[in-house]
């Protein structure tokens, strides 16, 4: 992704340190770490620190919201993971897609060994304790009411809504370990801050919507043109700035303002809305082979 000219996104809330030092302090009472992750942007949306933090942990890799997600992307994401040696599920808390696979893939593979060793050792039907791990806005809370069966977790769509570790207990004696999201210090790559603040992972208010919307656009007309195209019925030219592909959508949404001006700011906030409510179709914004870049 391009360079931007938008203020350097830094975001680090004084309670997410904390949360770091929770996570390594609580890792000894759970058998496995469920990474949470947004299938629109899966290395963006991961914490850096994460590898470290859980260390050699088992650990399944959940990429949710994939219903809004390429699912072609999604698959070669799947298998970027299988391949560094970690259990991935594509899954979709809003819609319970891959849900009940969740349980049972621990079970059957990322912690088969441990439960065969409990069950030669007599400890037939000891729960297995997991801890539920992921940035701000990305499902965590999504995903634990939806494997508790009812709204244990407090949702909201709003980063950083979860402050302290819950418990939620489940069926078969298994229980979950709710940790609030953690997200670095400091935005070393801004490709991947932008990535998250298209999705709305980072707050808009610290973030120039218009430009915002402008990048997208210009991500969009070079990647998912058919999906520009059909939703707003406009036509695209290699030459289009991302300011021209913004006019053009709020021109054909009749956003004109006294004198004929178009009302960018309106159109921007509508591109991101529509985006983020999956209206524009399904889409990735990286791929495996990006994250390096």
């Amino acid at each position: 992704m391009e360079n931007t000219d938008m203020k350097t996104i830094q975001w680090f809330p004084g309670h997410m340190a904390k949360t770091r030092r929770a996570i390594a302090a609580n890792l000894k009472l759970v058998d496995a770490v469920a990474e949470i992750i947004d299938a629109r942007t899966p290395m963006s949306s991961r914490n850096p620190e994460i590898d470290s933090l859980v260390s050699k942990k088992p650990r399944i890799v959940l990429l949710n919201k994939c219903d809004l997600a390429d699912s072609n992307a999604t698959s070669a994401w799947i298998n970027y993971f299988r391949n560094s040696g970690a259990a991935a599920l594509a899954v979709d808390c809003k819609s319970g897609k891959g849900i009940n696979k969740v349980i049972p893939t621990l079970k059957s593979t990322v912690l088969k060994d441990l439960i065969e060793k409990r069950q030669r050792s007599g400890m037939t039907g000891a729960p297995v304790r997991l801890m539920v791990v992921g940035i701000p806005n990305v499902g965590k809370s999504s995903l634990i009411n939806r494997l508790a069966g009812s709204k244990r977790a407090k949702v909201e769509d709003r980063p950083g809504v979860t402050r302290t570790k819950q418990w939620v207990k489940l069926q078969d004696n298994n229980e979950l370990l709710d940790m609030p999201g953690v997200l670095w210090p400091k935005f070393e790559d801004q490709s991947a801050a932008i990535r998250l603040a298209f999705t709305g992972a980072v707050s808009d208010d610290i973030l120039d919507t218009e430009t915002l919307a402008m990048k997208l656009l210009l991500f969009l007309a070079e990647n998912y043109p058919q999906s520009l195209k059909d939703r707003y019925k406009i036509d695209i030219d290699s030459n289009d700035t991302g300011l021209i592909l913004l006019e053009k959508v709020g021109k054909k949404r009749g956003m004109i303002v006294s004198g004929g001006e178009i009302n960018t700011e309106r159109a921007a906030i509508t591109v991101l809305d529509e985006f983020r409510g999956g209206k524009l179709g399904k889409i990735t914004l990286e791929l495996p082979t990006d994250k390096e870049q």
